[in-house]
């Protein structure tokens, strides 16, 4: 399934929008990818402007932050809280915000691992 976003079907005043092109293949968004917990899996994909994107479909570390401000790679053990879906917690899958446990605790995940392509967390107290 692809998304496309462009402009919406009606005018401010209310009339309709009568398009003067259908949709270019670069306009077509990607599908979601939801990153699980398990033995690492990448996914790289050729984007815009001769680019690459590395997209985590399965993660097993994260680089933590510590008190200190030490950064750590630790393994992951789990997801405790999400607050995307509330099944993401059932099926184990890391988005931005969601709670991990980790051998040194909990950490809260600071980047988008479906676009990152890495699992940034800060341990919480």
């Amino acid at each position: 399934m692809a998304l496309w976003h462009g402009k919406s079907k009606r005018k401010t005043t209310g009339g309709k929008l009568r398009r003067h092109r259908g949709k270019k293949n670069f306009e077509i968004g990607s599908e979601q990818i939801e990153t699980k917990v398990g033995e690492a899996r990448a996914k790289t994909v050729s984007s815009m402007g001769n680019t690459t994107k590395v997209k985590l479909r399965v993660a097993q570390y994260a680089n933590t932050i510590t008190k200190k401000g030490k950064s750590e790679k630790t393994e992951i053990l789990g997801v405790s809280d999400n607050k995307a879906n509330l099944h993401y917690v059932r099926r184990n899958v890391v988005t931005k915000g969601a709670i991990i446990d980790t051998k040194l605790g909990p950490a809260k995940v600071t980047s988008r691992p479906g676009q990152d392509g890495t699992i940034n967390a800060v341990l919480l107290e």
